[in-house]
């Protein structure tokens, strides 16, 4: 049983609204990263963790799309760890395993979501992952170039990151007795010395963190829900 958390309760700060019901191709945000867990024929249970103020927008949205899979929508924490924590909380007895999602991240697919879980009943731990292909480059406090930073091997991190209940529990458990800050839950399961798998993922999963990042993700949307003999015309093929 593959249980996914959603963690909806940012603050969007750096988009100066609220990114997650912004609409992309006639759905809020937040809905295209439910609606991929709901298709998802792992997925048995979702739980949203988000702000209080949004919880009867989040329920009603689920009612209206039908979203059969959404089991609680809960209170988030002041950090991401304290959300994720308060939605383990929440897991269904009988789940096995674990997805944390980012509702920020709404081009995710069933099939990326099949391809980790996959990769996570193997080895315990398995996350969605990209090559970094850009130079990268360490700066000084000035903003000038300070050296170079050699990218072989260099990954960015994406959702979801799926794990064995038992190891990510017991991860979170070690994170908060040392009174330590993680960033996702790969960085929690590392410092408990497991290996955890990544996937190569080559299609779009990209976080919505500016408001350029909206018109992108309604372009790939729509494109992905155009029928192939619509895509090939419009490529001239």
């Amino acid at each position: 049983m593959l249980s996914a958390i959603i963690v909806a309760a940012g603050s969007s700060r750096r988009m100066g609204f609220n990114k997650l019901f912004a609409t992309i191709a006639g759905k809020p945000v937040i809905a295209h990263a439910i609606q991929a867990f709901e298709r998802s024929r792992s997925v048995t249970e979702i739980i949203i963790v988000a702000r209080k103020e949004q919880h009867d927008e989040i329920r009603e949205l689920a009612r209206a799309k039908s979203f059969k899979k959404v089991r609680a929508v809960i209170a988030g924490g002041e950090h991401r760890q304290d959300s994720v924590r308060a939605g383990l909380d929440r897991l269904d007895e009988e789940a096995k395993f674990v997805a944390v999602h980012d509702a920020a991240r709404p081009c995710v697919t069933p099939e990326q979501i099949g391809r980790v879980y996959a990769q996570c009943r193997v080895h315990g731990a398995a996350a969605l992952a990209e090559p970094i292909n850009d130079t990268i480059k360490r700066v000084d406090v000035d903003f000038a170039v300070a050296g170079s930073v050699d990218r072989h091997q260099l990954y960015a991190m994406q959702t979801p990151q799926i794990f064995e209940r038992g190891l990510i529990e017991e991860a979170y458990r070690v994170v908060y007795a040392g009174n330590v800050s993680v960033t996702d839950e790969v960085s929690a399961v590392e410092r408990l010395g497991r290996k955890v798998v990544l996937v190569l993922n080559e299609d779009f999963n990209f976080k919505i963190t500016y408001p350029r990042d909206l018109g992108l993700a309604e372009f790939v949307l729509k494109q992905r829900a155009q029928p192939l003999s619509q895509i090939d015309k419009a490529g001239g093929s």
